[in-house]
């Protein structure tokens, strides 16, 4: 058994293991389609490598399946696990005939459905109080909410959910929004993109909460796959993965970027690219938790050993972000007519 180490959400009584996992590979459709025996299969096997943090949503399937398939997966274990969920979507919506299974759905933040949501991911998870409970990819206009965070606080302070924090999407409510919150809010944790790849506006992120001492839950740490260093050229992705929607341009700039950073692994006998990936989070002490994407028992083994793997030096971590500095960031735009990356 693989023990990853625990880093505090504040002072909530809540802790996180240094790896996570993140059920949307699994649970979404947005990573190919997995059974709920496979499904359950991983994260069971993630708990028994050390893993003790799950991120999931109630957006998640149709239903609450997200969550009912983290608590079925964990029930017997269920003291001592870290659970995160999330509200904000208005789940009605989401069966409205015509809308397409990866669009949108609107939110909804109104007292009405924050409670509803509340209530149901309790009876989904089985529990009698949610550990962290996240705004999913809210805008401006829920940062500014003045009620809708007087609720929230009011929920937290009676024991409901024990942290809050939004998580932000990339491009849908993103850099202002999250430092708005981030200096406007009483939040306990910051669950955000930020990877070697794509540094901005993590790095923004991470000096704002440093400032409030706000934990920072990081997700996509491979840069959708690139970092993890098993694409190729010839790399396709099949028409239910989301990175099928991709062009040409994104991969090739990405592993032109992956061979400027193989000097990570030499000096490392038997460390992955993919755990130094993971390394580089880390090593800032604001970071509570890494969740990469994990869809195979063999993915699932290798990063959950990342936090055994030896630390990036100061020397190593400048490096990474003069290269960053000079032009890691920059992905060029697809030419006109460039192909998708679908199988």
């Amino acid at each position: 058994m693989t023990t990853t180490f625990q880093r505090p959400i504040r002072e909530t009584g809540v802790s996180v293991s240094e790896i996570g996992f993140g059920v949307w590979t699994i649970a979404a459709g947005w990573w190919g389609h997995y059974t709920p025996e496979e499904a359950a299969k991983l994260i069971r096997e993630a708990y028994d490598l050390g893993i003790t943090f799950f991120n999931t949503s109630n957006a998640y399937g149709t239903d609450g399946y997200g969550e009912t398939l983290v608590r079925d997966a964990l029930k017997d274990v269920r003291e001592h696990v870290t659970i995160a969920t999330t509200f904000g979507y208005d789940l009605v919506a989401e069966r409205a005939p015509g809308r397409s299974g990866q669009a949108e759905r609107p939110h909804d933040w109104s007292a009405d459905n924050v409670k509803r949501s509340l209530e149901q991911g309790l009876i989904n998870l089985d529990t009698d109080s949610i550990d962290l409970w996240q705004l999913h990819n809210p805008r401006q206009d829920a940062m500014e909410n003045d009620k809708l965070w007087e609720l929230l606080y009011d929920l937290r302070s009676q024991g409901m959910v024990k942290a809050i924090g939004p998580s932000i999407g990339p491009a849908i409510g993103w850099k202002d929004e999250g430092l708005f919150a981030l200096a406007e809010r009483d939040i306990d944790f910051f669950h955000h993109i930020y990877n070697m790849l794509e540094q901005e506006p993590g790095r923004s992120f991470t000096e704002a909460a440093a400032e409030r001492d706000v934990a920072m839950l990081v997700r996509v740490p491979h840069s959708s796959g690139l970092l993890e260093d098993q694409f190729t050229p010839d790399t396709r992705f099949e028409e239910t993965d989301h990175r099928s929607h991709r062009r040409e341009a994104w991969l090739k700039d990405g592993l032109q970027k992956i061979d400027a950073l193989r000097w990570l692994v030499e000096d490392r006998d038997g460390a992955t690219l993919g755990q130094m990936a993971i390394k580089w989070l880390l090593a800032d002490p604001q970071t509570a938790c890494v969740q990469p994407n994990i869809n195979t028992i063999e993915q699932l083994r290798e990063f959950a050993a990342a936090p055994t793997v030896e630390d990036l030096d100061a020397d190593e971590l400048g490096e990474i972000e003069r290269l960053y500095d000079l032009g890691f960031g920059v992905t060029p735009s697809p030419e006109p007519g460039e192909r998708l990356i679908k199988a």
